[in-house]
């Protein structure tokens, strides 16, 4: 399983308003690729910034790349996250997951 994160800063005024974009666009895409294990949003504020990470899981790579395209550690962004976003990192993070669930209890 590959881990990807992506990365970016907004407003904390836009955070809401983002974070729904998000659902609605790159969340959205990751659940139609066959391949895609699931996703999350964390969000953190600092000041008067908030980070937001999209954080989701794949299969394999070539599931990444069927979503993100050949050169799939280039950051995937929409047209709209011009009205949102505070700056475009280039890269995402991908690392190889090792999962170890834990028993509930």
């Amino acid at each position: 399983m590959i881990t990807r994160i992506w990365h970016g800063r907004t407003k904390k005024s836009d955070a809401v308003k983002y974070r729904e974009f998000v659902i609605e666009t790159g969340i959205s895409d990751y659940k139609s690729v066959n391949g895609n294990l699931g996703a999350q949003i964390w969000q953190r504020d600092e000041g008067d910034i908030t980070h937001i990470c999209t954080v989701s899981w794949w299969r394999d790579y070539e599931s990444i790349k069927a979503f993100a395209g050949e050169d799939y550690e280039k950051a995937k962004y929409y047209e709209e996250d011009k009205r949102y976003l505070l700056e475009f990192e280039p890269k995402v993070m991908h690392y190889e997951t090792f999962d170890f669930a834990f028993p509930s209890k």
